[in-house]
């Protein structure tokens, strides 16, 4: 069971980072008009959204994976 220390560790990277950030965004260009060889954009920003609940239970989760893997070893 030596997979899951790195695996609860991306998943606790991964909680914090949900829970700091509440979404990210990125630009993007949409096409307005074409009208022979003149073209028209407009840049906007787009925004992926991240629920709070999702970082908690990423976060949870990779806790919980830590734990088994130091503590649920038998002797």
């Amino acid at each position: 069971m030596k997979y899951l220390t790195p695996i609860g560790i991306v998943l606790i990277v991964g909680g914090i980072f949900c829970l700091s950030y509440t979404g990210i965004s990125y630009p993007k260009q949409e096409k307005v008009a074409e009208i022979g060889d003149l073209k028209l954009t407009v840049d906007t920003r787009e925004r992926i959204n991240f629920p709070p609940i999702l970082g908690g239970l990423a976060l949870a989760a990779g806790i919980l994976m830590v734990m088994v893997d130091r503590f649920g070893k038998k002797p």
